[in-house]
This record gives C-alpha cells, structure tokens and sequence, in this order.
C-alpha cells in the first residue's frame, strides 16, 4: 500500500469532494462516517463519532486497513452545525458539538499517530469562523477556535517527527450543511455570495484542491490556511 487518505465526513460536501480528489491522484481513501459515499472504489468504516466511544467499535477495523502505508494524509472533516447562542446553549448540545468537532479529531489522531510516517499529514477542515465570531452560532464558533487549538498544539508536539498540520478555514461554501442552516433560502445564500470579492460561493472542490495543496506542502506546518475568495472584513 502506498499513500493514504483517511477522512471524516466524506459523504458529502467538502468532504466528498476530498475523497474524489484524492482518490483521482492515487490515494488509497478510507472515510469515517455514519454514511456511506456515493464514490466507488474506496472504503468506509461506519462511524458515528458524535459518541466518545467510537474508536471502541471501529478502531481496529480502521488500523487494519492501514497496514503497510507509507504515508498517511488525515483530515478532519465531519461536523455539525447547530444554532445556539451564550444566552441558551444546553450543555448536551454543546457537549455534542465539541465531540464532534474537536474530540473525535484528537481520539483519531491518538488512533492513527503510532501508525503515521514521516511524510503524513493531519489537516482540519475548521472555518473562518475559526478566528471571529458571528451571532448565533456559540457552539460552533468555539469548536472551530479549539480546532485551530488542537492543530497549532499537534504541530509543537510532533515537532521533528516529519509530520506536517495545518487548519483550512473555508468561507461560506456551497454545501449541504450551509444549504441546511439557512432552509435554502435562496435570499440568504445570496447573501453570502456577496461577501466574497467574486460574489458567490465556494465550490466543494476548491475546498479539496486545498486540502490537497495542503497534504503536499510541508512549508505550511502550523499555519491557519483562509479559502474564501476575500471575505468582506466586517
């Protein structure tokens, strides 16, 4: 077995649109998910990570799968977007948030670091609104600051182990999630598209033509990676 891609997520969205990417290039494509991928040729391991107990039921299945690669490229892309704010976000709900978001990345990394060469990737799909907040959205914002958390921290403990990281921060996207938060509404979507400096909204694959450019670009260990087209600065 040669190169790998082990992804979270990967049965829509930016998500699949990685799997296709770098199944295209060669890789070997293991996804984590509840769903499977409409994408032939790569292998899913059913996987509700919302449940802290994941990596008892499916841990070794995965580690199975990865027997003789050479490398590995990570990438944490499953999450969950809810509506909430300071005021009266439940703890469950937050707590289910930060599992997904965050705590299943690092119980991953924990699975997968023994088994990861020189020459791997961890990379964390988190969102511009990794570094600001917005209205509404408490839960999200703060998982998405503690992945960038979590990938600056990884970086200085895998400090000479030939290992690179790196968050993507993806602008508004044209993906089933955002689709979801907003009910379609073609108006709000509009919205969006206008705060980019091209009027519109990012594509899946160009979400995934970064992670890729990300895998393969060891210069870039520790750093925060924008995608939005130049977002209004507000």
């Amino acid at each position: 077995m040669d190169k790998v891609l082990v992804i979270t997520g990967g049965s829509r969205g930016i998500g699949l649109a990685t799997a296709e990417r770098f199944a295209d290039k060669g890789y070997c494509v293991i996804n984590l998910s509840r769903q499977q991928p409409a994408l032939t040729g790569i292998t899913h391991i059913t996987a509700d990570l919302s449940d802290i107990n994941w990596p008892s039921r499916c841990g070794d299945a995965l580690l199975e799968q990865l027997n003789g690669a050479e490398a590995i490229t990570l990438v944490h892309n499953a999450g969950v977007l809810a509506k909430d704010t300071v005021r009266d976000i439940e703890a469950e709900t937050f707590q289910r948030v930060m599992q997904l978001n965050v705590i299943a990345a690092s119980q991953l990394n924990q699975l997968l670091l023994p088994v990861m060469n020189t020459g791997s990737s961890i990379l964390y799909v988190s969102s511009t609104l990794g570094e600001k907040g917005v209205a509404n959205t408490c839960s999200y914002v703060s998982s998405k600051h503690a992945q960038i958390g979590l990938m600056k921290a990884g970086c200085q403990d895998l400090f000479g182990s030939g290992i690179h990281s790196a968050a993507i921060c993806p602008g508004f996207t044209d993906t089933e999630m955002l689709r979801d938060h907003v009910g379609n509404d073609a108006e709000v979507l509009a919205y969006f598209a206008g705060l980019s400096a091209f009027g519109r909204l990012l594509a899946p694959k160009e979400i995934a033509d970064t992670l890729w450019f990300c895998a393969n670009t060891p210069a870039i260990n520790g750093s925060v990676i924008h995608a939005n087209l130049g977002q209004l600065e507000n």
